[in-house]
């Protein structure tokens, strides 16, 4: 399965979501390669890091430029394949949607970063036309913890408006352990933090069935 983490925004979370799912996945047992489209590289450094803990290792690939071929050819040896994209309407982003099963797409809840779905909509549906297969969800990401702020409530009722991209029920907080883990090479789900843990794992079984 290719699971590509994309955005026409940065700063919303991609890298935070492409450890996180590897990690979890790695923990389950399942052959996973995280495979970093975002010459940033900050998935790749966060591998580096990883392995170099006793917690379950991951490979990952540097991959630029036209994917599709690359993770196609990955899909047949791994079981999970997770694609860290850039936060822009990329070649990377067009060309790994045109083989991936799921495309995920964090938002965080304002206004800026809603107004870049419409355009994540249309590159979506282009990439269809291709891959039908193609299944794109959204889930917000650094959202507020305080339950006073309407921030994610306008943010659902917007998303609404756009059906070719499903809207999670899970919502991946703003909290200090998702940069703390990116920190030491670890995941969420493998810190002492109970609500992180949750939302990675909702997150994963909202869009894989087993």
């Amino acid at each position: 399965m290719i699971i590509l983490i994309g955005s026409e925004k940065g700063g919303v979370g991609k890298s935070t979501l492409a450890t996180n799912i590897s990690a979890l996945l790695a923990s389950q047992g399942k052959d996973v390669v995280l495979v970093d489209a975002d010459r940033q590289s900050t998935s790749a450094n966060w591998v580096h890091d990883r392995n170099e803990t006793n917690k379950a290792q991951l490979t990952c690939a540097r991959q630029y430029d036209n994917i599709k071929k690359t993770i196609i050819d990955f899909s047949n040896r791994y079981e999970f394949v997770i694609v860290d994209c850039q936060g822009r309407d990329s070649i990377e982003l067009r060309t790994g949607l045109l083989a991936a099963d799921i495309c995920l797409i964090p938002c965080r809840p304002s206004q800026a970063d809603l107004d870049t779905i419409p355009l994540m909509t249309a590159v979506i549906n282009t990439a269809k036309e291709i891959n039908e297969e193609l299944r794109a969800y959204c889930v917000l990401t650094m959202s507020p913890t305080n339950p006073n702020i309407t921030e994610i409530a306008d943010s659902k009722e917007y998303l609404a408006r756009h059906p070719s991209i499903t809207l999670l029920n899970t919502i991946i907080s703003d909290r200090k352990v998702y940069r703390d883990a990116m920190s030491a090479g670890y995941g969420v789900t493998e810190m002492d933090n109970d609500k992180a843990k949750n939302e990675i794992e909702s997150l994963l079984s909202e869009i894989i069935t087993w």
